[in-house]
């Protein structure tokens, strides 16, 4: 990817300098910081507040003046990715905007990607409790960039651009804009690597680092950032893109307390973030039925025979539990005691990810018709235990793939609030699990005739199926959990980035979807060749794929899992020469290498490490669908009809699955049902059940006694050993609901001995 032109070209602006305190009314932000700490831990109110004062006397106005910033911000963010973007930006709209208060607590934020509504918010407190204001200095027109996951990020090809905002003198606000990139250097071409297992992998960091002033950014920042990445256009135009959009937000803010006035700014914002805190608590009280709900989600992370580094290189398997206790009062907890610890591979999550994992997922559950900023983060209590892989509190590891953690841990969430609104009637709110958005390609290569660079990094992936309700079927290859504006981009827009990548397909993959009385949202799959490029490798990372990271509910299925195929060495050409079939998908499963001649390789595993490909090879993939809700024997035939005729399912599966038989003419996409072998078939189904099913008490003991004897997989010893290790309440746990003796550990040499 060739590099822009290296002339600045940002607008400078001479600002006059303003001396700290440079907080409210003679405070510095260190004092204000501390301030609203104290007042939240003595009154568990933001700031202390207790009455929304301008809400309750100036109602229109106070809602026109959250109308008017969450319009400054959505604005900006539009205008932004038009003005200036790299493609994963501009098509899938990989950026967001949110403006903070002097302390770093979130008033309002954009659309797009909302996870990060709180990680701009640790990158500022840490500014504060670093006392940048003395120190590194905080002026008008001042810039600054954090992608540090430690610090305030999800991953490390997020990355911010922080803006303050001033009035006479004071800082009144912040704003940060993020985007995501297509590459952020790192040992491998990319933006989810695999193959990377500390910090010195992962590529550029920026730990809330001053990047310019006067508005303008250093070129120093400039040249290194370019250097380091390997798509520096791209770079150049998200940076323009961010800063262009917290200037917009900037200017929208001064002119919002030129109308209003500085203090009645000021008193929104801080009652803004309170009633955010006030409205979660009610939905709770009013949506959730109180108790203690517990889940736990699994993500396999089979390295032995793909890893590169020696540390890497064993089976693994993470241990995700999430339980959540609703109260009378509408308080809500989430605790993750028992997660697994971090490890030698890239899915190493920091406390500020989890918490926007946390966030996103209410905003869409609970919170979507209510003001959405910071305070519902201060309405919940968590735990994500110290040196744990959602918290490990160790910059020195690898971030750059946290989602692998962050998916699953919120699939086992979003099926306990489905419990909770279930138990308090609210049916339709259930949703029973998603399917994580890994990536189908990535990698990059050189093409011949540009003579460039061209990074593989397409976003599809962002349109998955989402899992049944407990009233409905789920979404059809349309959802992202970490961007309720999920969109799979254009063909044709991807083509024009990943120039040697053509696709060769897109098409619904049958049976991805999970089995229920409501069906997941069903997943596809595509296929692309290397064309008139060189240098090329490629790298795929899905999941689930050796093992389900989550179930469905009530009776219904997980989705199905995943896969990797890809074919090198092929005679494409010829038969593009001679017109004859090639493959454009693997439905039924085998059908790829019969419209192929060359080295085909098909592994269960749902990933790859970066391999080389050439002209003509051809790489296959598929999106995940969701999970199903109750059991598939209920859902009415006229639907199972209907799924088959719209390549939902095929006949095998609804004859095994749903106990439905019939004859399918694919020619005219009309399945003909045959009642009668659909009673013998259901009817088998049913006896099959009655004669397998075991009580409870007898799987209990029969997986205590597996346990005893250490009749349990080498991921799982590995697992449960270092929970063991991490958690001693956890373990105790565990001993207990097994009836195991209390000296029970998991040390897999003496469990093999």
């Amino acid at each position: 990817m060739s590099k822009p032109d290296q002339q600045p070209d940002f607008e400078e602006t001479q600002y006059e300098r303003v001396d700290p305190p440079i907080g409210w009314d003679g405070q510095t932000l260190h004092e204000m910081l501390a301030e609203s700490e104290r007042l939240r831990e003595e009154t568990e109110r933001y700031y202390g507040i207790e009455d929304l004062e301008l809400k309750e006397e100036q109602p229109f106005e106070y809602e026109q003046m959250y109308s008017q910033l969450r319009g400054a911000l959505v604005s900006a963010r539009e205008t932004a990715l038009h003005v200036s973007a790299s493609p994963i930006v501009r098509e899938i709209g990989e950026l967001c905007f949110q403006v903070y208060t002097p302390e770093g607590d979130c008033i309002a934020l954009s659309t797009g990607i909302i996870v990060h509504v709180h990680t701009g918010s640790l990158a500022i407190k840490y500014m504060i409790e670093q006392d940048y204001e003395h120190d590194r200095s905080i002026q008008p027109g001042d810039i600054f960039c954090n992608n540090d996951n430690d610090l305030g990020n999800v991953h490390t090809t997020d990355v911010h651009t922080i803006v303050p905002i001033f009035h006479e003198g004071e800082l009144v606000a912040w704003v940060d804009g993020v985007t995501h990139q297509v590459d952020i250097g790192g040992m491998t071409r990319g933006h989810d690597q695999l193959a990377s297992t500390t910090r010195y992998e992962d590529g550029l960091y920026a730990t809330c680092e001053k990047i310019g002033e006067n508005d303008k950014i250093y070129q120093d920042w400039r040249d290194r950032a370019q250097r380091a990445v390997r798509t520096p256009m791209y770079w150049d135009l998200d940076e323009k893109c961010r800063l262009a959009g917290c200037h917009m937000v900037r200017d929208a803010v001064e002119s919002m307390i030129n109308d209003v006035g500085v203090d009645t700014f000021k008193q929104f914002s801080r009652e803004a973030v309170e009633e955010g805190r006030q409205t979660l608590h009610s939905r709770v009280k009013e949506r959730f039925f109180p108790g203690t709900y517990r889940d736990a989600s699994f993500m396999p992370v089979p390295f032995e025979d793909e890893a590169w580094k020696p540390s890497a290189k064993q089976d693994m398997m993470n241990h995700l539990p999430v339980e959540v206790t609703v109260d009378e009062e509408g308080g809500l907890e989430l605790d993750m005691e028992g997660a697994s610890p971090p490890g030698p591979h890239p899915y190493n999550c920091a406390e500020g990810a989890m918490e926007g994992g946390l966030w996103v997922s209410l905003t869409q559950s609970i919170l979507h018709d209510g003001k959405v900023n910071d305070g519902s983060y201060f309405a919940v209590d968590t735990n994500y235990p110290d040196g744990s892989i959602v918290n490990p509190d160790d910059p020195s590891l690898s971030y750059h793939t946290s989602w692998g953690s962050l998916m699953p841990a919120y699939n086992a969430f979003w099926k306990n609030v489905s419990r909770a609104f279930f138990a308090r009637g609210f049916r339709e709110e259930v949703v029973s699990g998603y399917s994580e958005t890994g990536d189908p390609v990535q990698g990059g290569g050189r093409y011949e005739p540009m003579d460039d660079y061209f990074p593989v990094a397409p976003f599809e992936h962002s349109c998955q199926g989402l899992g049944a309700s407990a009233v409905r079927d789920g979404l059809d290859y349309g959802y992202a959990m970490w961007n309720p504006e999920s969109d799979m981009g254009d063909v044709e827009e991807w083509e024009l980035i990943e120039w040697g990548l053509p696709y060769l397909s897109r098409q619904v993959k049958p049976n991805t979807a999970g089995h229920g009385k409501y069906r997941g949202g069903t997943g596809w799959e595509g296929i692309r060749t290397v064309s008139d490029s060189e240098d090329v490798s490629l790298y795929k990372h899905v999941v689930p794929g050796v093992g389900f990271t989550t179930s469905g509910m009530a009776g219904g299925y997980p989705n199905s899992l995943n896969y990797s195929l890809r074919a090198h060495d092929t005679d494409l050409d010829e038969r593009l020469e001679n017109e004859d079939p090639y493959p454009i998908g693997d439905s039924p499963t085998g059908s790829f290498e019969e419209q192929i001649e060359g080295d085909v390789k098909r592994s269960q595993k749902g990933m790859f490490f970066p391999e080389e490909f050439e002209n003509g090879d051809l790489l296959h993939y598929q999106m995940g669908g969701g999970t199903g809700y109750g059991d598939p024997l209920e859902r009415p035939i006229d639907l199972v009809v209907e799924d088959v005729e719209e390549g939902i399912y095929t006949t095998d599966i609804v004859e095994q699955v749903y106990g439905v038989v019939g004859e399918f003419d694919e020619d005219n996409r009309e399945f003909t049902l045959d009642e009668e072998a659909t009673d013998r078939r259901r009817e088998e189904l049913r006896t099959e059940r009655r004669e397998e099913t075991r009580s409870y008490d007898e799987f209990h003991e029969e997986e205590r006694e597996r346990l005893e004897d250490g009749d349990i997989s080498d991921p799982s010893k590995w697992m449960y050993e270092g929970v063991f290790d991490q958690s001693d309440d956890w373990a105790a746990f565990f001993r207990e609901f097994w009836d195991l003796d209390e000296t029970f550990e998991f040390d897999a040499e003496l469990m093999e001995a």
